[in-house]
């Protein structure tokens, strides 16, 4: 029996070694492709035969991966730039672009767009850069379904694609904003699992201490967006332009989720499809709303499945009742944006809480058996070098299990990236340098210090950190001398940075 045509490939593009340096052998987690298996679902419940190829997962070259999708021949290849979280979807921009030239190489008449953040936040200006058709400025699936259909007709009608940016002439079009996907459970209930190598992926280091088992594993999301509005977060980028279809107000984000049953129906599948027991819930905020979180938690419960989950919360969001409830479900860790120790900096990018929040939540979560990450951010734009020793000493103090040490960086879609052109402030070179590993990392300068004082601050914080041996015998009491040995491991791989020798 003949294949039929191809209507639709994905495209995972990967970035991994550019991205992470030495970190990418086996240290960074493998993560499946999200975004492109939640869009699979949602164009194939529509009759459309769609692939995904993940370069990433399956380590494939460019050459290799632009040779499958020309052997697949699809109506429309889509390379998708999500990143594993908001501001990773910039730094893969090299690769897919890399990627969409090649492809334009070989088979001109192959139709490519680019979806993302990133492209989303700047549409024009990556159509303009990238060897490619068309680029996408909202999340994707509607345009996708949109440009598919029009493509089957023997004189398409460009413009009535909602967000789709394309070439009329010399001039680059708009068509008009696409809608945002309304019913998640109907429309998108779930990842297209059966197209991606779930072989392949791997969990963080740290969210299998004491154990170091890293697969299988899988991550997804419970809810699209968050209603908090930090203005170093470029989240909502994707969301903004089907936002003002939906007639909410520029100031408004929106926010929504899945069913728990549609949720725990995908853990289910995970479980006992593919033996999946480490899992990321990958929402900017999952510990936010009492009553989604309860109901999901609950439903993993009455399953008594053994699990190892992580989610995202804030200091602020951990509401009386919850932890229990977390901790019985097979949440091992939570993540936790502390950011920064002094409130006056905080305050100055809209990441508002009361100082006590962060001693006392953080207490009883751990106290409940759960194992905390804490995010901190250097060179926030009111920092200075005591304010970023004081955000050093509290992560010290703090002593959790886990911690990430990132730099201020102007992510497009954000609004410090919106003040950082209006103030001419300088920002990287390459696409690539918005990384938080990469060789040519280049933060945000603040009032009173330069970018390389800040990426130098930030690598140094790192070492002071994982080889403070308070950190390390707790570490070791609690996980264990192989846990605390690979740890020894992780913090022996020193970052090379053009911007902070």
């Amino acid at each position: 029996m003949a294949r039929r045509k191809l209507d639709l490939v994905l495209v995972n593009p990967g970035n991994r070694t550019q991205v992470f340096q030495s970190l990418a052998s086996d240290l960074a987690a493998m993560e499946p492709p999200i975004w492109a298996a939640l869009i699979a679902t949602f164009i194939r419940t529509r009759g459309f035969a769609v692939e995904i190829v993940d370069a990433e997962g399956e380590e494939l070259t460019f050459a290799e991966t632009a040779g499958r999708i020309i052997d697949m021949d699809p109506t429309l290849t889509a390379v998708i730039v999500y990143g594993h979280q908001p501001s990773a979807s910039t730094q893969n921009m090299p690769a897919a672009g890399k990627l969409c030239a090649m492809l334009k190489e070989r088979e001109p008449n192959l139709k490519t767009i680019l979806v993302g953040g990133h492209v989303a936040a700047l549409p024009e200006r990556t159509l303009d850069e990238e060897s490619v058709d068309f680029t996408c400025d909202g999340e994707g699936p509607y345009t996708l379904l949109q440009l598919l259909q029009s493509l089957k007709n023997k004189d398409p009608d460009l413009g009535k694609v909602g967000g789709l940016v394309y070439r009329s002439g010399d001039k680059i079009a708009h068509s008009g904003p696409a809608p945002l996907v309304k019913d998640l459970d109907r429309e998108m209930p779930g990842l297209a699992w059966d197209l991606l190598p779930m072989q392949k992926y791997r969990a963080h280091n740290w969210h299998c201490f004491g154990d170091l088992v890293r697969q299988p594993y899988a991550s997804f999301y419970t809810t699209l967006g968050c209603p908090f509005r930090c203005s170093f977060c470029c989240i909502q980028s994707p969301f903004k332009t089907g936002e003002s279809l939906m007639g909410l107000k520029a100031a408004t984000n929106s926010y929504r989720m899945w069913k728990p049953q549609t949720i725990v129906a995908e853990i289910d599948k995970l479980v006992l499809h593919y033996g999946v027991r480490n899992i990321k819930i990958a929402d900017e905020l999952f510990v936010l709303n009492p009553k989604h979180v309860i109901d999901i938690c609950d439903r993993i419960i009455e399953r008594r499945y053994d699990l190892n989950i992580w989610a995202y919360a804030r200091v602020d969001t951990v509401k009386e009742g919850m932890v229990e409830k977390l901790t019985r479900a097979g949440v091992r860790w939570l993540a936790f944006g502390i950011e920064a120790a002094s409130e006056h900096v905080r305050d100055d990018v809209d990441k508002g809480f009361d100082q006590s929040d962060i001693v006392k939540t953080i207490g009883e979560v751990r106290a409940a058996g759960i194992n905390v990450i804490g995010n901190f951010i250097f060179g926030l734009p009111k920092d200075d070098l005591s304010s970023m020793q004081a955000t050093l000493d509290l992560a010290v103090d703090l002593n959790c299990e886990f911690a990430n040490f990132y730099v201020a960086m102007a992510y497009p879609g954000s609004q410090l990236y919106n003040d950082a052109l209006r103030k001419d402030w300088p920002l990287p070179e390459t696409w690539n340098g918005y990384s938080q590993h990469a060789v040519d990392t280049l933060p945000l300068p603040t009032q009173y210090l330069s970018a390389a004082e800040v990426l130098r601050f930030r690598d140094d914080a790192f070492q002071a950190y994982f080889k403070n041996p308070n950190y390390l015998t707790m570490i070791s009491r609690k996980f264990g001398p192989k846990t605390s040995a690979h740890i020894g491991e992780m913090a022996s791989h020193k970052l090379e940075r053009r911007y902070a020798s």
